[in-house]
């Protein structure tokens, strides 16, 4: 059965708080990650859209939540998809970099529709300290997905050392939220289909295919290429 990750569309743009969707029992599950790191890429290719997401010339200045809606267009949305700005790009002033902290800062610590939580990392990169920063915003509930992506600019050794470097980074950080880790490459479609079935497995059904539902309460890594 398709993955209802490829109905994506459009939806709303929500530059202020104030400006969020009522919360009528709709899951949303929001993508985070550093300018660069591949976030609108990996949302795409989930998506099987090639402009769905897209990522502003000037990365960082693009300060808005984008949500994309889940589910047959003949009907109200059965999920949301939830594009956070990138952060951590050097030359955005210090005005923009509050605003993230409004902003999505604050959608990812009190929205209660949050499902989960995808943070897309740069396999080469590994974690960051903007990406702690980043995951202290989140609620102990929400279900954690590191996709790290890239994973093909990188040898098979490297990539097993990369995964091995950047779970121990998270679990340095004691978050209690179940976690998942997960390398992914959009040009050779490494880790595609898992990461779908790990958003799939947040969603409650019907939003999502029939298929089993993945353990997302523990570390997972896919074979590399």
């Amino acid at each position: 059965m398709a993955s209802i990750l490829t109905t994506a569309r459009f939806a709303i743009t929500v530059a202020r708080l104030a400006q969020l969707p009522a919360q009528d029992g709709t899951p949303e599950v929001a993508f985070v990650g550093r300018s660069n790191a591949g976030k609108s890429t990996a949302i795409n290719v989930l998506c099987q859209r090639r402009r769905l997401a897209f990522a502003s010339r000037t990365p960082g200045r693009t300060q808005a939540l984008n949500y994309f809606a889940l589910g047959p267009e003949s009907l109200p949305a059965q999920a949301f998809i939830v594009d956070t700005p990138g952060y951590g790009f050097a030359a955005a002033p210090l005005e923009v970099k509050r605003a993230w902290d409004q902003l999505a800062g604050r959608y990812l610590s009190q929205r209660r529709a949050l499902a989960g939580v995808v943070l897309v990392l740069d396999m080469r990169r590994g974690l960051t300290e903007l990406d702690r920063t980043l995951l202290a915003w989140m609620r102990a509930d929400v279900p954690l997905l590191v996709l790290l992506t890239k994973s093909d600019k990188l040898g098979q050794a490297q990539q097993a050392a990369a995964m091995r470097d950047a779970e121990a980074a998270l679990r340095a950080l004691h978050m209690p939220n179940p976690l998942a880790l997960l390398s992914f490459s959009a040009t050779r479609q490494v880790g595609v289909e898992q990461a779908r079935e790990f958003i799939e497995g947040w969603l409650p059904a019907p939003a999502r295919a029939d298929r089993q539902r993945p353990d997302a309460t523990r570390t997972r890594r896919n074979d590399a290429p």
